[in-house]
């Protein structure tokens, strides 16, 4: 094995041991029912029919649960989110070129311009980053952050999280990613919260909107360190952000862990010819 994919074989191994030794104990993600061992082959009896719906947001969503053939409903659920993924990924690369554009220009002349360090310092509040005055380590910290995720993956987690697309929260809510929020009345509560729990499900006006939080949670949230660190080696490595590598980072995203990577790794191996256009 060479070099680079032994460095990284090495970090998934110590991501699985970490989480496998001490589970975090906070979630963002609430894990749907629905899976690719065969419930999506048939309609959930629980969702309401679309005119019964209530919905926090304009957004015209497709019945998904009322498209009675699988591959159709896989289809247009894909189309659906599509664009919206690109687009984010699209302006997180140009925000991403800018960090390093602004990392060349110190390299060379140990300075920034006015407008670099405004944009700098905007990046370092976005991610809530702790500034100790090194600012080729604070390059390198932007860096695991303000960068892409894999199509592939965002596609599958939200029709993981979502039962694709049919969900409550996702119909009512838009939120395909069971992302939760903490402040009163700011999303949907969720019928089996525990007592004395106060997250709610948290609901979006766009479907921009939902995936940039979904984005950023996994680009800057505590739990999703080990993610970041794969996809760092990635990058270092000059490899592609493989999904199916970066998925192994995703361990603290469902209380299932292992069996819930499993999932997420079959799912990306079935539905391949979906992913695009």
């Amino acid at each position: 094995m060479n070099t680079p994919m032994k460095k990284l074989s090495l970090l998934i191994i110590a991501s699985v041991a970490v989480y496998m030794m001490a589970q975090p104990v906070y979630f963002w993600s609430q894990q749907s029912a629905l899976t690719e061992t065969g419930a999506d082959s048939q309609k959930p009896s629980n969702v309401p029919a679309q005119s019964q719906v209530v919905r926090y947001h304009d957004v015209d969503i497709p019945d998904f649960a009322s498209i009675a053939d699988v591959t159709v409903r896989k289809q247009q659920f894909f189309d659906f989110l599509r664009p919206a993924i690109i687009a984010e990924n699209q302006r997180l690369l140009a925000l991403r070129e800018k960090v390093l554009d602004s990392q060349n220009q110190y390299l060379r002349n140990q300075s920034l311009s006015l407008p670099q360090k405004e944009f700098i310092a905007e990046m370092v509040e976005a991610y809530n980053l702790q500034t100790r005055g090194d600012l080729n380590e604070l390059f390198e910290q932007l860096l695991l952050r303000v960068d892409q995720i894999p199509m592939e993956l965002v596609m599958v987690q939200a029709a993981n999280e979502s039962a694709w697309g049919s969900s409550r929260f996702a119909q009512q809510g838009l939120n395909f990613f069971g992302l939760w929020c903490f402040k009163r009345n700011c999303g949907m509560i969720p019928k089996g919260r525990d007592h004395g729990a106060r997250h709610e499900v948290a609901t979006f006006d766009s479907v921009q909107q939902m995936l940039r939080f979904y984005f950023h949670n996994l680009n800057s949230h505590y739990a999703y360190d080990m993610f970041r660190s794969i996809r760092g080696q990635l990058r270092e490595n000059d490899l592609p952000l493989q999904a199916d590598v970066l998925a192994t980072g995703l361990l603290p995203y469902s209380q299932r862990g292992i069996d819930y990577i499993v999932e997420i790794h079959t799912m990306l191996r079935q539905n391949q010819r979906y992913f695009k256009a």
